[in-house]
């Protein structure tokens, strides 16, 4: 009797490191998809950083070629 509640027992914590086991596998496969989301997250944040700052580059070139197409229109107007 003894030794059936024994290996009763035993039994019950084979299943509870089996359930254990399970879980920390699925928390491990979790945390590798997550890591690879951060991964993906982490360069698509840096591509637009690098557009934007192109974006900010090309912005500002314009404003500069505004700037003197109306000091030139400013110019031509004076001179009349």
């Amino acid at each position: 009797m003894e030794n059936e509640q024994i290996l009763q027992q035993f039994e019950a914590i084979d299943r509870k490191i089996e359930a254990l086991i399970q879980a920390y596998k699925a928390l491990e496969k979790e945390n590798r998809e997550l890591r690879d989301i951060k991964a993906r997250l982490e360069y698509e944040l840096q591509l637009k950083t690098e557009t934007e700052k192109q974006f900010d580059e090309v912005k500002a070139q314009i404003r500069t070629k505004i700037d003197d197409l109306m000091t030139r229109l400013t110019d031509v107007a004076e001179d009349q």
